[in-house]
């Protein structure tokens, strides 16, 4: 017997004997005899047993990362994977009679991000521990999330996403610090989760929380008395901001995170006897969009208050910490709080703000770079940009934006502050996790090395006219299909053709991802089928997404698609050539079964709108082919793929950027013009639709189409019906359908998040 299979046996018995010392803790019980739930603690347990006994990862120099999101997911096969334990693990399970992946079904899935920032944030710390980097994560434990979103009467309903249970990834410190508001004090708790490298060390995401939070203050739905701080402070994520209540709720999470990952980031320099005068040699923040942009000026304030710096040293020691990243243009993520707001909140504050304020005042008449403006609103990103080193975009067409219009008056200023990182996805959990079968035949292929270094995957260009290996691809792609047909129909009872071509768009509700364009495609598809033009093989449209509660338009959007899922799919006529399934409650677990099982990525988001992406590179990753905007990243994926491997339309930046400096877009031109224009938005209030839905939400929505359409939905929409069909019919051709997945398997490694980090690294931080 080899020293590698000895190896391999020896380590197999120590995983089995761990177990069953975790089952004997937890159960008095022999494995065979416990439940699904209660191998599942047993297998937490044994993990973190494993994980204690890791490297800590330390270092001179630590990078903070501080974001509102940790979109992260279940973590027990990731944090098995990355220990290397996870084959081990599903063997012994096997010998009971187990499946692992029944156990992994029971694990709730933490409500700690809503979107791509979040599941970034997450693809980020786990790059940082796998590359060996000394950096944690800090942000705030919310109870339940954003919402966990419920369909009834076709229309999104929310309730509180409860995730927390007795025996969790939680681990609950004993440190915590006191956070001063205008009108009260709390006292902090430190929750940790432990961050496991891949064959690497562990770092930590901090999550602050208080004890006084009340989970019973929600009533029907999601609503509270949002004014009950010492209740409220971390039950949800982005409370409802449609009042000023909710908006100072927002202060209060957003002040409560940074004074918290202040406090901590100067303990831990005080533990280790650094002279915060030079901080900046020892630690790095990350700010991750604006919502931790308070971070500096407490850090000034502290600094001033109570270690005796002078403003003018505080101000020099901050701006050299602190780094920012930008991750949108659109104006409502750009934060802005009224003074008034603030002085409600964090009055102490505010005369380092107004501080920060003069000084820019000073050295810029440019009203455009205060930070108070004429409103008297504190413009939160100009605090970064002014008092951070650094400044950069998450794509290179993004950060190319920002350059020349949206922050260009900064740019002026601090050329040299700028700089790209265009965004990455881990591939421990986007491929390795949820497509082992695919990794697998990659593996047979080209060897492992590809799971420490992504761009190892260019090996398979060599491959690409193999035609048994395009065989092994494609059968993969049918075997997840199938596994999502079973999942679909077990939990939302819709039956999908495994055969035919899976179109999937999923990502956060917002107008200008423009699945409303996506809805408009399948009106057109249905009217055609209506009147005799059947497609050559069937179609299945799958969305997956939450509106924000106060976002009455993206909640429109989704009733228009669930209604249309109603009429669709119960269309004797129809059904049998294209069917319409919205997912519930679209989460991390769900987009791993959706993701590898996609045949069509919908990136359709209007040119110059979204900063990059993420999950056109997970896609990408699972040989899905995109059909996108030269948007995000997009371009980057057209770039590396070449044009034919990936279906693109619309407008480009530089035209829609014109259109919206002349208001010279109006959609109404485009509805006269356009006979398939004009019959799929009305549609929208087709007596067949209205017979389900609610006249009240599609009418809004048509007029919104009509006489608004600020994402110019219209503008695109015959190319992107145009572009779309030519990808269902060279969908036909299945061989050379494999040879486009082939090719966007083998670019995807250029957006690894460890690329990513290395850059940060490299460039910004210099751990």
């Amino acid at each position: 017997m080899g020293i590698e299979r000895i190896r391999e046996e020896v380590f197999c018995n120590e995983v089995e004997t761990k177990l069953s010392e975790a089952a004997s803790r937890l159960y008095q019980r022999d494995i065979g005899e416990l439940t699904d739930a209660q191998i599942y603690n047993c297998v937490l347990q044994m993990t973190k047993d494993f994980t204690q006994a890791s490297n800590q990862i330390k270092g001179d120099k630590k990078v903070y990362y501080i974001s509102a999101e940790f979109l992260i997911g279940k973590l027990l096969s990731n944090n098995l994977i990355n220990l290397g334990i996870y084959d081990k693990v599903r063997e012994v399970l096997v010998k009971y009679g187990r499946d692992i992946t029944a156990i992994e079904e029971v694990e709730n899935e933490p409500s700690l991000g809503n979107g791509g920032l979040g599941r970034l944030a997450a693809c980020f710390l786990d790059s940082i521990a796998t590359l060996g980097l000394c950096g944690d994560g800090i942000g705030l434990n919310y109870h339940f999330g954003l919402f966990k979103q419920i369909f009834d009467d076709r229309l999104q309903t929310a309730v509180p996403d409860k995730w927390i249970t007795e025996r969790s990834w939680l681990h609950k410190t004993d440190m915590g610090f006191d956070v001063r508001f205008k009108d009260m004090k709390v006292r902090s708790v430190l929750y940790d989760i432990d961050v496991i490298g891949y064959e690497n060390g562990v770092n930590k995401l901090h999550l602050f929380d208080i004890d006084t939070v009340d989970e019973s203050i929600v009533k029907k739905g999601i609503s509270f008395d949002k004014e009950d701080i010492e209740k409220n402070l971390t039950l949800f994520l982005y409370p409802d901001d449609s009042d000023e209540a909710g908006n100072l709720l927002r202060i209060y999470q957003q002040y409560f995170m940074v004074s918290n990952a202040a406090q901590l980031i100067l303990k831990e320099l005080h533990d280790k006897q650094i002279d915060l005068h030079k901080m900046y040699d020892h630690a790095v923040i990350q700010i991750n969009d604006t919502h931790p942009t308070m971070v500096i000026p407490e850090l000034i304030r502290i600094l001033t208050e109570e270690k005796a710096m002078s403003m003018d040293e505080a101000i020099d020691v901050v701006s050299k910490t602190c780094a920012y990243t930008n991750h949108t243009i659109l104006a409502e993520a750009l934060e802005k709080w009224p003074v008034e707001y603030l002085e409600k909140v964090v009055p102490q504050l505010m005369p380092i703000i107004k501080e920060l304020d003069k000084r820019v005042r000073a050295k810029y008449k440019d009203e455009k770079v205060w930070i108070i403006d004429k409103e008297k609103r504190v413009h939160m990103a100009h605090i970064d940009i002014h008092y951070g080193f650094s400044v950069n975009g998450v794509a290179a067409l993004h950060t190319e934006i920002l350059k020349e219009t949206e922050l260009n008056c900064f740019y002026k200023l601090y050329p040299e502050k700028f700089n790209n990182k265009t965004n990455g996805i881990t591939f421990r959990r986007w491929l390795m996790s949820c497509d082992p079968e695919l990794a697998k035949v990659i593996s047979e292929c080209i060897g492992d090395s590809w799971k420490k270094d992504a761009s190892n995957l260019t090996r398979l260009m060599d491959h690409v006219d193999d035609s048994d290996l395009i065989d092994k691809i494609l059968a993969v792609k049918k075997e997840k299909k199938q596994q999502l047909c079973d999942y679909i129909k077990a939990h939302e009872q819709v039956e999908l053709d495994v055969d035919s071509v899976f179109d999937i768009q999923i990502k956060r509700m917002h107008e200008y991802k423009r699945q409303q364009m996506n809805a408009l495609y399948i009106i057109h598809k249905y009217l055609e089928i209506k009147s005799g033009k059947k497609p050559k093989r069937p179609m299945t449209f799958i969305f997956g997404a939450k509106a924000a509660p106060a976002y009455v338009i993206a909640q429109d959007v989704i009733h228009l698609l669930l209604c249309l899922m109603e009429v669709i799919n119960n269309d004797p006529d129809v059904s049998d050539c294209m069917k319409v399934i919205m997912v519930e409650n679209y989460n991390v677990t769900y987009a791993e079964k959706l993701i590898p099982a996609c045949d069509i990525s919908e990136q359709i988001s209007l040119a110059s709108k979204e900063a990059s992406g993420t999950g056109n590179m997970k896609f990408m990753l699972n040989g899905a082919v995109t059909l996108g905007t030269m948007d995000g990243a997009n371009v980057e994926i057209c770039d590396l793929v070449g044009g034919d491997n990936i279906y693109v339309f619309g407008k480009d930046s530089d035209t829609v950027i014109d259109l919206y400096a002349k208001s010279a877009y109006v959609s109404k031109d485009y509805y006269k013009k356009s006979k398939v224009i004009k019959e799929a938005v009305d549609f929208i209030t087709d007596k067949k639709v209205l017979a389900v839905g609610h006249k009240k939400n599609l009418e809004r929505l048509q007029n919104e189409l009509l006489n608004k359409d600020w994402f110019m939905t219209l503008l695109d929409l015959e190319e992107y019906i145009e572009v779309k069909d030519k990808a269902f019919a060279d969908y036909e051709d299945r061989s050379a359908w494999g040879k486009k997945m082939l090719v966007n398997i083998a670019q995807a490694g250029f957006f690894s998040s460890d690329r990513t980090i290395a850059e940060y690294n490299r460039d910004i931080w210099k751990l």
